[in-house]
C-alpha cells in the first residue's frame, strides 16, 4: 500500500522573520489574538498592600523572572502598576535592546510588573504557545526594530500589537508548546551543567593561584625550578594570610614601589584621537588584561602626560562594582593614561615582580583583606592610602620568577578549557533560540510529539 504523505504543504506568509510557514496555519497581528494591558492597580490602593515587584532588570530572555523584589505599595516604585496573571507574557517596552521578556506562570496574587512592560494576555492563543511565540528570534527582533530613540530605544504597546505572528490550529499550538517545554528543559539542563563546570574550573584557578603565591610551588614543580619542594612554614602575623614559607617577607605595597600610588586622571574623556594616548578607564580593561576597540577614548598628550603608563604597571580598582580588581598594562595597549578611578602601583623591578603581585590580587586572601577595607557600606571604596597598607607574601626574587612562570602555564590551561566551555554553551543557546523560532513558524512538524534528534556538544 502506497504510504500517503502527511507532511505539511507550505505557503508564504508574507511576513520576513516568519518566512514560509503550513499552508493550513493562519497569520495574524498580534492584537487580534491577545490583549495588552489589561489590568493595573489603582493609585489608591492601601498603602500596605504587598507588592513583588518585576523590573526591566529583572528578566533574561533566556531564563525567564530572575528576581522579584518584596515590598508595600506605599514603598514600591511609581512604575510598580502592571498586574500579571498566569499564561501572560511581559515584553519590555523600554531599552528594548535587553530583550526582557518572559512568560508569567504559577504567579504569586501579590506580583505586579513595571509599567515598560507590555502585558500581553493571549484570547485565540495557547498560553503555552504564546509565550514562545513572543519570544522567538524574530518576534524580538521585530520589537527591537521598531523601537525608536539610541540612547533609550522605547516601543509603544499598541505597535508591539502590529507585529504579525503565526496562529496554528489550536491542538497544534498545545503540541508545539509541549515539545518545547520539554526541548528547551533538555537544552538549559546541559547549559546548567556547563555554566557549573565553569564555576568549578574558577574556583579550582583560584585555589591554585592562593596556594602557589602564600606556600610556594607545589613540590614537583619546585624541584623542576631548583627550589626547596617542602619549605618550612612561619606564622606571617597576619590573620587573613596565615602561614608563609620560613624564607619569605611578608611587606605592605608602598615598601615594594618604585613611587608612592598615584591617582589617574579626572578627565570626561571625550576625544577620540587614535594619535593621541589612549585615556583607559576600568570599562575598557577586559578580565584577560586586553582593551576593548569599541570604547576607545584619547586625551590630548599635554592632559596625559603625567599619567602614560609603563610597562609592568599594575592598576588597582578603588571604587564601585569593580573595586579591587587588578589590572596589568602591556606595551600591546599601545601609549596610555589612565583614568581616576584606577589607582597605579609602580613595582621595585629588583624587589617584587609586579605579575606576582598581579597573581596575588586574585587570591582569597587578598579578598578578604578588601572586604575588611571598605571605606563605606553603601559605597565600596578603597583609597591609595589602604592599597599602600597592604601586606603581601614576598618570596625570594628568583622565586617569585618561577612561580609566575608555573601560574602562567597553569592558568593557560585552565583558561583554554574555560573558553571551550563557554563556546558550547554559545552553541546551545544557538540551537535553543533556532530551535524556537523553527517550532513557532511550523519549520518542525511536532503533531505526532516527534523529537528532535538531541543536540550535543562534546
Amino acid at each position: 500500500m502506497e504510504e500517503r504523505d502527511i507532511r505539511p504543504r507550505f505557503r508564504d506568509s508574507g511576513v520576513e522573520w516568519l518566512g514560509e510557514v503550513p499552508a493550513h496555519w493562519g497569520v495574524s497581528r498580534l492584537k487580534f489574538v491577545a490583549s495588552t494591558n489589561d489590568d493595573a492597580l489603582s493609585e489608591r490602593e492601601d498603602p500596605l498592600r504587598p507588592v513583588s515587584y518585576v523590573d526591566i532588570s529583572s528578566v533574561d530572555l533566556t531564563r525567564g523572572i530572575t528576581h522579584i523584589e518584596e515590598m508595600v505599595f506605599e514603598d514600591a516604585p511609581s512604575r510598580a502598576r502592571r498586574l500579571v496573571r498566569d499564561g501572560d507574557t511581559i515584553v519590555s517596552t523600554v531599552r528594548t535592546y535587553l530583550r526582557a521578556i518572559a512568560p508569567i506562570t504559577d504567579p504569586s496574587p501579590t506580583m505586579v510588573v513595571s509599567t515598560g512592560f507590555a502585558v500581553i494576555r493571549p484570547r485565540d492563543f495557547d498560553p503555552g504557545f504564546s509565550g514562545w511565540a513572543l519570544r522567538a528570534q524574530g518576534f524580538v527582533e521585530e520589537v527591537v526594530a521598531r523601537s525608536v530613540g539610541v540612547s533609550y530605544p522605547a516601543i509603544n504597546a499598541p505597535e508591539i500589537g502590529n507585529i504579525p505572528v503565526a496562529a496554528p490550529p489550536l491542538d497544534e499550538q498545545r503540541g508545539i508548546a509541549a515539545f518545547l517545554d520539554r526541548e528547551t528543559e533538555r537544552i538549559d539542563s546541559l547549559i546548567a551543567k556547563k555554566r557549573l563546570l565553569i564555576e568549578r574550573l574558577q574556583e579550582y584557578r583560584t585555589a591554585l593561584i592562593t596556594r602557589t603565591v602564600t606556600r610556594g610551588l607545589p613540590p614537583e614543580a619546585a624541584r623542576a625550578a631548583g627550589l626547596d619542594p617542602s619549605p618550612r612554614l612561619k606564622p606571617s602575623g597576619v590573620e587573613w594570610l596565615g602561614d608563609v614559607p620560613e624564607h619569605w617577607d611578608v611587606m605592605p605595597l608602598r615598601r615594594l614601589l618604585s613611587e608612592p600610588l598615584k591617582y589617574g586622571a579626572n578627565e570626561a574623556g571625550e576625544h577620540d584621537d587614535p594619535a593621541h594616548p589612549r585615556y583607559v578607564r576600568i570599562t575598557d580593561i577586559t578580565d584577560s588584561d586586553s582593551l576593548r576597540d569599541e570604547t576607545f577614548r584619547s586625551l590630548p598628550p599635554d592632559v596625559a602626560a603625567p599619567y602614560l603608563l609603563e610597562e609592568g604597571d599594575l592598576l588597582l580598582a578603588r571604587s564601585g562594582a569593580t573595586v579591587g580588581k587588578s589590572f596589568l598594562y602591556r606595551r600591546a595597549w599601545g601609549e596610555c593614561a589612565y583614568a581616576g578611578y584606577l589607582i597605579r602601583a609602580r613595582c621595585q623591578t629588583q624587589a617584587v615582580e609586579s605579575r606576582f603581585v598581579r597573581y596575588f590580587t586574585a587570591s582569597d586572601p587578598y579578598w578578604q583583606w578588601l572586604n575588611s577595607a571598605f571605606i563605606q557600606a553603601t559605597i565600596q571604596n578603597v583609597s591609595a592610602e589602604r592599597y599602600s597598607g597592604l601586606l603581601l607574601p614576598v618570596p625570594p626574587r628568583d622565586e617569585q620568577d618561577a612561580i609566575v612562570f608555573y601560574l602562567d602555564s597553569q592558568t593557560r590551561q585552565i583558561d583554554f578549557l574555560e573558553t571551550q566551555v563557554d563556546f558550547a554553551i554559545e552553541r546551545l543557546q544557538e540551537y535553543r533560540t533556532a530551535l524556537i523560532t523553527a517550532a513557532v513558524t511550523g519549520k518542525i512538524d511536532v503533531r505526532d510529539e516527534v523529537s528532535v534528534t538531541p543536540y550535543r556538544v562534546e
